[in-house]
């Protein structure tokens, strides 16, 4: 089976997390996911707010991964978002009115499986998205956060 690894440079200004979601949006057509099927939505909210935290946090360019294998493969959607910045990730809970904070919680709910790990001088954030079951009731996604009942 082939995978497909493509990566892109992220500027530090938050001005820059669109051009990463064009980018990926794109990456995701090539191999076959549309445009519009729930699975590029999930994968392509979970590049925004894993750029957005990288930039944010850091101030600095961030390098966005994916992992794609082929389009009739059941497989996995690997994202990588690798930072200058050796802090681990810390998961916050947001309240109400709060204008951030549910970035890593949106990720959990979308995503796989998810984790973190030293790369570098800094650090790689990454989640997994099984293209095989996307959907649940009414077409509303499906992640690791609604099967484990939360």
């Amino acid at each position: 089976m082939q995978v497909l690894q493509v990566q892109l440079t992220v500027g530090p200004d938050p001005a820059d997390v669109g051009r990463a979601r064009r980018w990926a949006r794109s990456r995701l057509v090539g191999c076959g996911i549309g445009d519009d099927e729930p699975l590029a939505e999930t994968l392509i909210l979970i590049i925004s707010e894993l750029v957005t935290n990288a930039v944010v946090h850091t101030g600095c360019p961030a390098v966005l991964r994916m992992l794609v294998g082929p389009a009739d493969s059941a497989g996995t959607v690997r994202v990588e978002v690798a930072d200058s910045s050796d802090c681990p990730p810390r998961p916050r809970h947001a309240e109400g009115d709060d204008t951030n904070g549910r970035g890593l919680e949106l990720v959990d709910g979308l995503a796989d499986r998810w984790g973190w790990q030293p790369e570098g001088h800094g650090k790689s954030i990454w989640c997994e998205v099984d293209r095989g079951a996307r959907e649940g009731v009414a077409g509303a996604p499906v992640g690791a956060a609604a099967r484990r009942g939360l």
